[in-house]
């Protein structure tokens, strides 16, 4: 019997689409699931210059699927833990940017997981929550760097001490979320993001997503070091020399 696969993905005109198959779960993430995942991004394949990330049914993702907790060593969580960290890990610098289209549960490891993303879309629906708190564990897929950065590391204690629950409004406020749209118009918002990304330059597109989450993490003089010099690598590749020629005669 084959077995259905827990991720889809499905690639048309240099935009791939990745998207959580595990609806009746609400998309938990599983190993299994994670695995799969990982293969869509180690590598990225040829020919993709923009992904879009989402989940099937109504969810995006509800996090870690409590039904495969188990009682593991310390030791044992420290790996599991990595493992999470080296996938989303491996979104955040695909080295192409990533689209998250969100839509009701966005929860524990499935924010960590939106996170990872570049931008965020949110439907009306959508929902934000950290229930680490309340279930007595601790964050292990990457928020208290990635969501302690977009919000703040006050408020992201605030939603693990409290299991307070932001809707799209408050995350787009909060900086959680760039983009809310109306219901059922995530995927399609995220498409439409993706197709005009994808007619930039792809070094450009790299850059800009492969260098400023690292610029992030530098000192001033390191960070304004390091954009001298991927400013020079974009500047002066042929296909940017090209497009700037292109609109300097747009008019003759």
């Amino acid at each position: 019997m084959t077995q259905t696969p827990l991720v889809n993905f499905d690639l048309s005109e240099g935009i791939a689409h990745i998207r959580l198959n595990r609806p009746d779960k609400h998309n938990a993430i599983n190993d299994a699931l994670l695995l799969e995942l990982e293969a869509c991004f180690d590598p990225v394949p040829k020919g993709v210059r923009v992904v879009v990330l989402s989940g099937a049914g109504d969810n995006f993702c509800a996090g870690l699927d409590l039904a495969e907790h188990q009682a593991r060593e310390p030791f044992e969580v420290v790996k599991h833990s990595h493992s999470w960290h080296r996938v989303f890990g491996k979104i955040q610098q695909a080295g192409v940017p990533v689209i998250a289209a969100l839509k009701g549960a966005v929860i524990g490891g499935g924010l960590e997981l939106a996170a990872a993303a570049h931008i965020r879309v949110a439907e009306p629906t959508t929902y934000f929550r950290l229930p680490e708190g309340r279930h007595g564990i601790f964050v292990g897929g990457g928020a208290s760097v990635r969501v302690a950065r977009l919000i703040g590391t006050g408020r992201m204690t605030d939603m693990m001490l409290t299991g307070r629950t932001l809707d799209a409004d408050e995350a787009e406020r909060f900086g959680l979320v760039q983009y809310c749209v109306g219901n059922n118009d995530g995927d399609a918002h995220a498409l439409e993001l993706a197709r005009t990304i994808a007619t930039n330059s792809e070094l450009s597109n790299w850059a800009m997503v492969s260098a400023l989450s690292r610029i992030e993490n530098m000192s001033s003089d390191d960070g304004l070091y390091t954009e001298s010099l991927v400013a020079g690598i974009t500047q002066t590749s042929p296909e940017v020399q090209a497009r700037i020629g292109q609109f300097l005669n747009r008019k003759k």
